[in-house]
């Protein structure tokens, strides 16, 4: 999402022709309706800054996250919360409908934010990505990536280490050999790199 900045005047006409050529926006993810499935969805603080850094702060931001879901009846198989981003794996019709959602779950948290820092009218948060399973195996190995994102950021060494995570629900109702049969069955390898940076994942 902010490669564009470091980019040279050349890199950057090129980059803008190419979306223009696609019909994308210029400056922002493009979110294009595919139908009906499972989406991997990511989104990011502005500028990446770490706006829930609290544990208070992350437990209203995962409360917010799933009471929206759950009140547009929003399917969420998997989720993390991070100080600066999070993710969640969903099942939705439309984009256009996970839009007005998450505008909601942003909308709510940069107000709570702002408050609390005393900073009207900050930007907290950046717009979303997603991208659509293609496959059985791409939904595992997204769940897994999921799970396992506060272990790739450095936050904890294991996944059930980091308490605002669906990987608690998933060790309850699957056991422990379940997530570890995720593993072995799922490795990531290269899973996320050159995107789970908050860059689009198209």
């Amino acid at each position: 999402m902010y490669d564009y900045r470091h980019m040279t005047p050349e890199q950057r006409l090129e980059i803008i022709e190419l979306r223009r050529s696609r019909g994308f926006p210029i400056h922002k993810p493009p979110h294009i309706e595919q139908g009906t499935g499972w989406y991997f969805i990511t989104a990011a603080c502005y500028e990446h800054r770490a706006h829930f850094t609290s544990p208070d702060d992350l437990k209203a931001l995962e409360t917010r996250i799933l009471g929206t879901l759950a009140d547009e009846s929003v399917p969420c198989a998997g989720w993390v919360v991070l100080p600066n981003h999070y993710h969640a794996l969903i099942h939705t019709q439309s984009l256009r409908d996970v839009g007005r959602t998450i505008g909601r779950v942003h909308g709510g948290t940069s107000r709570l934010a702002n408050l609390r820092d005393q900073t009207p009218g900050r930007q907290v948060w950046y717009k979303f990505t997603d991208r659509k399973m293609r496959s059985e195996r791409h939904y595992w190995a997204t769940l897994h990536y999921i799970i396992r994102n506060p272990v790739k950021h450095g936050y904890v060494q294991e996944p059930e280490d980091w308490p605002w995570s669906s990987v608690h629900e998933l060790i309850s109702g699957n056991g422990r050999e379940w997530l570890r049969e995720l593993a072995n069955n799922y490795p990531l390898g290269e899973y996320g790199e050159g995107w789970d940076n908050f860059e689009a994942p198209h």
